[in-house]
């Protein structure tokens, strides 16, 4: 697992994200109205490597569930994840629904099977939640279950809302109380695979917005607030991996890294906050800070494993999500709008 860079460097790469850098990657150039051929072959690839024969250990727990969705690495196939099915889906649907009908058919068939039972989604698995075993003595990492989770939870809220569920359906309604129980008290969500609660609040605030709860909603504007009081004196957002122990601050920590700053533009913005202040410094941030080959510095890890013992830099976030914020940005503001009803 150890990557020498031959710069007298070497890292620890525990596997390759294919899946989930397409996606997103898929995602922004649509943001950004890039070349439409770019975002089809993209899809087209992902489109190749849905799992459609193999049975995943979500089985155990869900057997009468067909499979259907993607892994996050080139070949995984018995434990494909929600959370990378879900993005995929929604950059099919945004770029032609028609085209991409029977993978997106398959999919949310395998995405609604593995809701559990309080409402949300965990990553691989249904209902994984068997607290005891974290307290176990093997178990010293506390992170031995795949439980629901507020992120996953709400990437999977915004595929259906995107593909045009009701607030009033079932699997919706249970995902939106789910996602209202999870709410910290500062306003914020926790974010299990991303750095931290910027990265859950970024999730939540867009799958409420394209579910159609409104912008003034309490949820909304707890979450606005607490976005605003974490902002750094510099217009971005840093949150570091010292926020996952108990007592410790929620949404600071680091200096403001291009991607944590994208997220909570994103999320201000899905909130109606396009022309807040606080929005228009984070922009400037972003615009201040590239660098000449259009990409951004991001030495700090923003991504995780298992939570205050395995983080990950993904070399993908610091292109796709601040070009992705800039984007929507800029299109809202032409077009004169507050927020757009989009899944991310």
């Amino acid at each position: 697992m150890v990557v020498d860079d031959g710069h007298r460097r070497a890292y620890c790469q525990p596997c390759l994200s294919p899946v989930w850098d397409t996606a997103l990657a898929a995602h922004a150039v649509q943001e950004a109205g890039l070349d439409r051929e770019i975002a089809i072959k993209a899809c087209d690839w992902l489109a190749e490597r849905q799992i459609l024969d193999v049975v995943g250990d979500y089985a155990a727990t869900r057997p009468n569930v067909r499979p259907g969705g993607w892994a996050f690495q080139y070949n995984n196939a018995y434990y494909p994840d929600l959370d990378d099915t879900a993005v995929v889906v929604m950059a099919m649907d945004r770029l032609d629904h028609d085209r991409y009908r029977a993978p997106i058919d398959r999919a949310v068939e395998w995405v609604l099977g593995l809701q559990s039972k309080n409402g949300g989604w965990g990553a691989f698995d249904a209902d994984n939640t068997y607290y005891y075993l974290n307290h176990i003595p093997f178990a010293d990492h506390g992170a031995l279950l795949d439980p629901p989770s507020a992120d996953v939870s709400a990437r999977c809220l915004s595929m259906l809302a995107q593909l045009g569920y009701k607030k009033d359906q079932p699997n919706v309604a249970a995902a939106i109380e789910y996602l209202r129980r999870e709410q910290e008290k500062e306003g914020c969500w926790f974010g299990r695979w991303g750095t931290n609660y910027i990265y859950g609040t970024w999730s939540v605030l867009c799958a409420l917005n394209a579910i159609g709860v409104e912008p003034q909603d309490p949820m909304m504007r707890r979450a606005v607030s607490w976005l605003l009081s974490v902002q750094q004196t510099d217009g971005g957002w840093g949150e570091s991996g010292q926020s996952y122990y108990k007592g410790e601050p929620k949404g600071t920590g680091a200096p403001s890294t291009p991607a944590q700053t994208a997220w909570a533009l994103l999320a201000l913005m899905a909130a109606g906050e396009v022309d807040n202040a606080a929005t228009t410094k984070g922009i400037h941030h972003l615009m201040e800070t590239q660098q000449t080959d259009g990409t951004w510095k991001e030495d700090y890890y923003t991504a995780v494993g298992f939570p205050r013992v395995f983080y990950l830099s993904y070399h993908g976030y610091k292109a796709y999500f601040p070009l992705w914020a800039l984007a929507r940005y800029s299109k809202l503001k032409q077009g004169n709008a507050t927020h757009v009803m989009v899944g991310m």
